[in-house]
C-alpha cells in the first residue's frame, strides 16, 4: 500500500519529551502502518556543550530528567551526567543516514541513539554515535564518513532552519514552541502531516495520541485503521526492537501494572534501564 500521508517528524535524540512521546508514535505505526511515510528531521537543540552548561548544567538536567521520567514512565537514567553535552553530533548522524542510506535506517539509528542517550551516554561522544550505529545494523565508520560529507552538513543546516520556521498554525500555539522570541522553533516532537489534498497540517509539541488521530482523520479520512493487537507478544514480535513498558502499554491500551504482568506471563525478557525497562521476546 502506498503512503497516503507524509509526516515530517521534528525531533532531537537528546530530548526526553520526544523520547516520552515514542509510545504515541508506535501506536500510530501500528494503527496505520505504511499508509504513513515518516521522515525524521532534526531540530538540533544544542550545538555547543559550553552553552548547554551555562543554562542547563548536569544537576539541573538530572532533575528535569527525573521529573519527566516519573511523569511518563519511560526508561530514563536520571543520574547526573559527568558533563553537559551538545546534541548536534547525534543529529548529524541521523541526517547523514537519512540522506545516504534511507529514512528507515535513519529511524533505526535515531532509536538506537535515544536508547543510549536516555540510558546515560553523552550524545557528543564518538563512542555513543558509533555504538548506536552498530546497534542499528550500520557500519560505524561509514556513518562517520556520511556525517562529514558536504551534502549531509547542508541537510542538517536545512533541518535546523526548517525547525525554526514553524507553520502559521503552529505559531498560533506559541506555548507549544520553543526558543527566543526572535527565533521561535518547533519543540520535540512536532509533526507536520502532508497530503496532496490538504497540504501541510501541524501538531506542534508533545501531544496525546488522540490529537494525532484527529489530525490524521481530518487530513486523510480514507486511512484504514488496523484492529487492536491481540496482546503483548504480538506487538513485541511486530516491533522488531525491544519496547519500553509504556510503549507496550499504549499499543495494547493497558495500564502500566497490567502491562508488566502480561509481559512477564508472556515470557518476555526484561532489560532494566533507570526506573523502568525494555522488553523483548
Amino acid at each position: 500500500m502506498s503512503a497516503l500521508v507524509a509526516i515530517e517528524h521534528f525531533t532531537d535524540p537528546t530530548c526526553p519529551w520526544a523520547f516520552s512521546a515514542e509510545p504515541q508514535r508506535w501506536r500510530l505505526r501500528w494503527l496505520y502502518g505504511d499508509q504513513l511515510a515518516w521522515t525524521d528531521r532534526m531540530v538540533v537543540l544544542s550545538e555547543d556543550a559550553a552553552e548547554v552548561e551555562a543554562v542547563f548544567p548536569p544537576e539541573v538536567h538530572a532533575k528535569a530528567m527525573a521529573m519527566i521520567q516519573q511523569r511518563f514512565g519511560m526508561p530514563i537514567d536520571t543520574g547526573e551526567r559527568p558533563r553537559s553535552a551538545a546534541s548536534a553530533p547525534a543529529c548529524a548522524a541521523v541526517v547523514a543516514t537519512r540522506l545516504h542510506a534511507s529514512p528507515e535506517q535513519a529511524e533505526s539509528l535515531l532509536r538506537a541513539l535515544r536508547v543510549r542517550i536516555m540510558g546515560g551516554e553523552l550524545p557528543d561522544e564518538p563512542a555513543t554515535v558509533a555504538g548506536a550505529a552498530q546497534d542499528a545494523g550500520l557500519d560505524a565508520e561509514q556513518v562517520k564518513a556520511w556525517t562529514e560529507s558536504g551534502d549531509a552538513v547542508a541537510a542538517l543546516a536545512a533541518d535546523r532552519s526548517a525547525a525554526r520556521d514553524p507553520l502559521p498554525a503552529a505559531r498560533l500555539l506559541d506555548h507549544k514552541l520553543g526558543g527566543p522570541a526572535e527565533e521561535r522553533r518547533y519543540t520535540c516532537p512536532s509533526y507536520i502531516a502532508i497530503t496532496e489534498a490538504t497540504g501541510a497540517t501541524t501538531a506542534p509539541g508533545y501531544q496525546p495520541i488522540e490529537s494525532y488521530e484527529v489530525m490524521l482523520a481530518n487530513v486523510a479520512p480514507g486511512l484504514h485503521r488496523r484492529d487492536e493487537p491481540s496482546g503483548v507478544a504480538e506487538v513485541l514480535a511486530w516491533a522488531g526492537t525491544p519496547l519500553a513498558t509504556a510503549e507496550v502499554a499504549l499499543l495494547c491500551s493497558m495500564d502500566h501494572d497490567e502491562t508488566r504482568k502480561a509481559l512477564v506471563e508472556a515470557g518476555a525478557v526484561e532489560r532494566p534501564v533507570g526506573a523502568d525497562a525494555y522488553w523483548s521476546l
